[in-house]
């Protein structure tokens, strides 16, 4: 939670009490097991308070019910504004916290700016992104002592002078340190009228000259009051402003990624880099992680299944038939309101395996066929008819091995039912794409090379030639 700038502490902590009895039903009802609360850990003006959750058997409800719970009890509270947020299994950075991304820039004021249209973009044309903050607010109350140098060296006063009197008088200055019996004790130079609470009493202090007459300060100071950022972020090395938002209820953070790198390419001006932060980033990264294996995943598997079958072209047969199995995948998930993340990624890359596991049964037996002479044609027929049974048994007892991770619950039962889905809905609807698509491109591929038995039969009578060679050579050198 963070408060207006400037209001300190005490202000925070009387805030903080409010969100604690807001807590406190969550405590007595069990759901959680104590509440932590830290004030002005970074920022005098904000708080943290964390409420660590019973375990899961103990408790019916998850953390996220939990945390609309309170973020409907905290979300009108006057005097702070209140964010709920939660991590997860993934100990991402921002986990829970919503859309996070960077605005960099050479210059805060020109990055603020910047900023400033570009939020006003998103809520007037991103509704999935609600409730934007940005990091970068100008309003902490500072006061500037800007010192005349000039006119400060001709009355005589040192810059030193003016440092100490100012230290002293506001805050305390410490000349030195005493040690008795080894312990050291700071003895500290202070106002005996007590500290300036006033900035126009600033003025009126006096500091010696020259000759050692007393030079007042409003002779050569200007005191400024102004408002700054309470923090400057930086990103990369790079000065940024930070913005994050909520995502709303059926709003995905790829679509929200899609949206965002459209809006900055339009809006943003030159100079201002775009970035994305937290989660956001690392699903931008896992994806292209996850199509990078999943190309070295499908090569691997063709790589293997031709040095299996010893025909490239029995390995494309299966290979063919891996986007049908991918686009069930997909149907599967789409159909139960699952979505694309990186635990259903996984489960397509596991789904290229199975997917070529179906079209061996049926491939391999075909190329067996081939070698006794079967014609193509003839060959594919009786291969899909005699191994019916045995895809079916495989696809079964694969299918029904992921009904667990279907109905599965508690900790980690979303990522378990993603990869259910993936092989439960794909792998059963991709069947039908083995037993109907393997005999078609089969057909048409398998024409083009020649059966296995031909090579063998082909070394075969080299090496019977080679013999043949052998017992002729000592004759025709004895003539």
């Amino acid at each position: 939670m963070s408060g207006p700038d400037g209001v300190g502490r005490d202000y925070m902590e009387r805030q903080a009490r409010k969100v604690e009895a807001a807590l406190q039903p969550l405590r007595e009802s069990g759901e959680v097991e104590n509440i932590f609360t830290v004030v002005g850990r970074w920022d005098p003006n904000r708080a943290i308070i964390v409420a660590p959750l019973q375990p899961w058997s103990e408790r019916s409800r998850s953390q996220f019910e939990i945390a609309d719970d309170v973020r409907a009890a905290v979300s009108d509270m006057p005097g702070a504004n209140v964010r709920v947020g939660s991590s997860n299994s993934l100990s991402i950075r921002g986990a829970g916290s919503g859309f996070e991304f960077a605005l960099l820039g050479s210059n805060y004021p020109d990055i603020a700016m910047a900023a400033d249209g570009f939020v006003a973009a998103i809520r007037e044309r991103i509704p999935g992104l609600r409730d934007l903050r940005m990091s970068y607010r100008p309003t902490q109350p500072q006061i500037s002592i800007h010192i005349d140098r000039r006119r400060a060296e001709d009355l005589g006063v040192p810059i030193d002078s003016i440092s100490s009197t100012l230290r002293a008088m506001v805050d305390g200055f410490e000349v030195t340190e005493l040690m008795v019996e080894d312990r050291a004790f700071p003895v500290l130079l202070e106002s005996a009228s007590g500290a300036i609470d006033d900035p126009s009493d600033l003025r009126n202090l006096f500091v010696s000259g020259a000759n050692g007459a007393l030079v007042p300060l409003s002779a050569f100071i200007d005191i400024r009051e102004e408002g700054v950022a309470a923090e400057l972020d930086r990103t990369e090395q790079r000065r940024a402003i930070e913005v994050d938002a909520d995502i709303a209820e059926g709003y995905t953070l790829a679509e929200g990624i899609e949206a965002l790198e459209a809006l900055a390419d339009e809006v943003l001006p030159p100079g201002i880099q775009f970035i994305l932060l937290g989660e956001a980033a690392t699903l931008e990264q896992t994806g292209r992680e996850i199509a990078i294996t999943f190309a070295i995943a499908v090569l691997v598997v063709l790589l293997v299944l031709a040095a299996q079958f010893e025909s490239f072209l029995s390995a494309f047969v299966i290979i063919l038939t891996v986007p049908f199995g991918l686009a069930a995948a997909i149907l599967a998930l789409y159909v139960t309101g699952t979505s694309l993340n990186i635990y259903s990624q996984i489960g397509l890359v596991m789904l290229v395996g199975l997917m070529a596991k179906n079209g061996i049964l049926i491939v391999e037996f075909a190329d067996q066929l081939r070698d006794r002479g079967l014609a193509v044609p003839a060959a594919i027929r009786q291969s899909s008819r005699e191994r019916l049974r045995p895809v079916m048994m495989t696809m079964l007892s694969t299918v029904l091995g992921a009904l667990p991770l279907i109905l599965s619950s508690g900790p980690g039962a979303e990522a378990r039912t993603a990869i259910g889905w993936v092989i439960f809905g794909g792998l059963g609807i991709a069947t039908l794409f083995t037993l109907f698509l393997t005999p078609i491109f089969y057909s048409l591929l398998a024409p083009l090379g020649r059966a296995r038995a031909h090579h063998g039969d082909r070394l075969a009578e080299q090496i019977e030639d080679s013999e043949t060679v052998v017992e002729w050579m000592p004759a025709h050198a004895a003539e």
